[in-house]
């Protein structure tokens, strides 16, 4: 098992590359992850929605694991995503990736089908007993349609090796009741980048972030600023990375910050359908917030 110490602070929830012909773009995912550690992330986290995991075979998933794991090399942790609608196809993904060597799984609820809070409760329970690797717990009502509730995430936060959530709810009400009833040991990440102050007022320890793609040193000294209480720094660089954050959902994930990537030249602007090109009125919409902040300007030199 991972050293736990490590999973904190500012994980990206990384974009995957693609050539023109959709294949995996591999040379400038090596560039991209090396963009991201030279930038201070904590973690990063591989196969996410951010990823386009979805629109991944399984091999194309794996590789991506495997390529993150390689190229960072032990520098910082790596967590792979693995959630889904059948509990046992979820498993079997999590045994192909603990033989790859990943660090930790974020596991995100089941979507589709709906199950209870009953039924989110035992997808977790199997999870847990069939890997000793740490697991993060996802909620993104959003996304998915159904809502972790916080006395669901207290009875799975009893379980060794479920260690953490990433909660996107955006409802802050629902994030402190979860921190009121779980130990100091459980951690807590913000799923939303505009959330990381007041998560981490809360006790959070960190977020799992889209913006940090493009912006891996800044979100990163938001999160230390914002968890180390040092409020000033961190009111400072919040209220100058909001319209970052902001743009980033212009579109649907990753569209936006995948485009804002391809301005910078780290990568190519390609997606997999059904995701398409982001639209032209809110690309003039998105250069004008990078213009505009000076961002766009420390991404490239950063």
């Amino acid at each position: 098992m991972t050293n736990l110490t490590r999973l904190k602070g500012c994980g990206t929830a990384i974009i995957t590359p693609f050539h023109q012909d959709e294949s995996i773009d591999e040379a400038a995912f090596r560039r991209f992850i090396e963009f991201q550690i030279n930038g201070g992330v904590d973690f990063l986290v591989a196969c996410g929605t951010t990823g386009e995991s979805v629109t991944m075979s399984e091999d194309e998933q794996t590789r991506v694991v495997a390529l993150t794991i390689e190229f960072a090399a032990g520098r910082v942790p790596v967590v792979a995503g693995a959630g889904g609608y059948n509990t046992r196809e979820v498993i079997e993904k999590i045994h192909r990736y603990e033989k790859l060597g990943v660090d930790a799984i974020l596991s995100v609820t089941p979507y589709y089908n709906k199950p209870m809070q009953e039924g989110l409760f035992q997808h977790y329970k199997a999870i847990a007993a069939a890997t000793a690797l740490p697991i993060i717990l996802y909620s993104v009502q959003g996304r998915t349609s159904v809502n972790l509730e916080p006395v669901t995430v207290a009875r799975l936060a009893e379980f060794k090796n479920i260690v953490a959530i990433k909660e996107a709810s955006g409802n802050i009400s629902q994030i402190a009741e979860i921190a009121s009833l779980v130990s100091e040991d459980f951690k807590i990440f913000a799923g939303d980048d505009s959330l990381v102050l007041p998560v981490a007022a809360l006790g959070g320890v960190g977020v799992i972030s889209v913006a940090s793609n493009l912006l891996p040193r800044q979100v990163s000294d938001l999160c230390r600023a914002s968890v180390e209480g040092r409020l000033a720094e961190a009111r400072k660089l919040n209220n100058q990375l909001m319209p970052i954050f902001k743009a980033m959902f212009i579109e649907s994930n990753p569209i936006p910050v995948k485009a804002a990537l391809a301005m910078t030249g780290l990568i190519e602007e390609v997606y997999r359908l059904p995701l398409t090109p982001i639209s032209a009125a809110n690309r003039v919409k998105l250069e004008q917030v990078l213009s505009e902040s000076g961002l766009l300007t420390m991404a490239a030199k950063a």
